[in-house]
């Protein structure tokens, strides 16, 4: 497969943003966000099975993404301190692309390297798309399908608005009039947590990019197998788990098996996962608030074997810990204190080697196979993942029926007894065609 690159515009708001509204300002946890990128990516089957009307899908994309700049006008500004983002309508990067085969054979057997090549900016990057808080790639494939990939600067968005934008652009494209779909977005995320001048060097990120090519590997999990997850999973204090602690409990319990065969030594470990506070703070906010609205809470596992409904125990126990006192103190009491007191100890506990760390991020329940550009459901949605040991994606699959997909990043050395872990493939497959799943 040859992707090549055919254009790069640059698309600005089809109405000028107002004068006041060129200064937009960040939230805090906007700020304490690193500088890398989300990226979401969709596949779409081919429209009346050819390409004649790639020309005509081009402009209407082009116009559509240029009126959807106008509501989500900080997307066409630059970022000029760690406070702001100028939104004086510089655009947002538009590529274009032509892959010389056909989708179907592509998603036969996804490649991790070349599925980078549909995504126009790497999550880590800071060279090519200087300047550009978006950026978009278009890839049109001989048989007629699209790929559409939009990457966003973290500073500005997290997986949630990522997917409200496409969706809104999605709208915008089709033409949709439905009330229900013509949802502005809100931005009011720095009204709640207010940005504060503050030096860096002082707050380190919860990312450690490594120089060293690090596997990415797939794997999907089917509903029954998830099912089977959840019951295994149920304990007198858990008695509902929810798809995504079982299935992250499997995989940090596998993957922390492997580390400790690999290095012979029994070491405690620790699981931070991302939670959406949207719903959670009060009063809540809706889900069309904009802005990093995320934050961070820390599951531990000591050195004794644990059996899955433990480990979701703790994952669900340290969650309620997180709604009833942490989170109220991060709307109560020094907002900026309690959050970088946790990054400073986060950051220090990852680069320890006495100790396993991953980090999980989940996309279930994000509605991304909604989004529809005129030319029906994506057949695939994924997302980017930067070159970072220890990580865990996930991600509701195609069918809707409570499948999960995931991604996970580890070590080359662990990641070769992971994939090959008896537990683990027990209930997963690893990289199954796209088109079965």
């Amino acid at each position: 497969m040859k992707i090549e690159i055919t254009a790069r515009e640059t698309i600005k708001p089809s109405s000028p943003t107002p004068q006041s509204l060129r200064e937009f300002k960040l939230s805090l946890i906007d700020q304490l966000t690193p500088p890398v990128y989300v990226s979401t990516l969709l596949f779409y089957s081919s429209i009346n099975g050819g390409t004649n009307n790639q020309f005509e899908r081009s402009e209407k994309l082009k116009k559509s993404f240029s009126d959807t700049l106008t509501l989500f006008y900080p997307l066409a500004g630059k970022t000029v301190d760690n406070i702001t983002i100028d939104c004086s309508d510089y655009g947002a990067l538009y590529v274009e692309a032509r892959v010389d085969c056909a989708l179907s054979e592509f998603l036969q057997q996804a490649n991790w390297d070349q599925l980078g090549e549909f995504i126009p900016t790497k999550v880590e990057s800071t060279e090519e798309t200087v300047g550009f808080v978006s950026v978009v790639q278009v890839s049109f494939f001989d048989c007629g399908g699209i790929a559409i990939a939009i990457s966003i600067s973290h500073k500005l968005a997290d997986a949630a608005t990522a997917a409200f934008a496409m969706r809104c652009w999605a709208v915008t494209t089709f033409g949709s009039t439905d009330a229900a779909e013509a949802v502005v977005p809100l931005y009011n995320s720095a009204e709640i947590f207010p940005p504060r001048r503050f030096s860096a060097a002082g707050v380190p990120p919860l990312v450690d990019f490594k120089k060293e090519k690090l596997p990415i590997k797939r794997l999907v999990f089917e509903a029954s197998k998830v099912a089977a997850l959840k019951a295994l999973a149920v304990s007198e204090s858990v008695e509902q788990p929810t798809r995504a602690e079982s299935v992250t409990a499997l995989i940090w319990k596998c993957a922390l098996n492997v580390a400790r065969s690999n290095s012979g030594v029994s070491r405690p470990s620790i699981l931070t996962r991302a939670v959406n506070i949207r719903r959670k703070i009060e009063p809540p906010l809706p889900d069309n608030s904009v802005g990093n609205l995320v934050w961070f809470y820390t599951a531990e596992k000591d050195e004794s074997e644990t059996e899955l409904k433990g480990l979701v125990r703790e994952i669900r126990d340290k969650l309620k810990v997180f709604d009833k006192n942490y989170l109220k103190m991060l709307q109560q009491e020094d907002t900026f204190k309690a959050m970088t007191e946790y990054l400073k100890v986060a950051a220090t506990q990852m680069m320890r080697n006495d100790i396993e760390f991953y980090i999980c991020t989940s996309w279930c329940n994000i509605p991304l196979y909604d989004i529809d550009f005129g030319w029906g459901r994506p057949v695939w949605v994924t997302m980017a993942s930067g070159n970072m040991k220890n990580v865990i994606k996930m991600m509701d699959t195609n069918k809707g029926d409570g499948s999960i997909e995931a991604w996970v990043v580890l070590s080359e050395q662990d990641m070769y007894l992971f994939e090959r872990d008896p537990e683990l493939l027990a209930y997963a497959s690893f990289n199954p065609s796209v088109l079965d799943t």
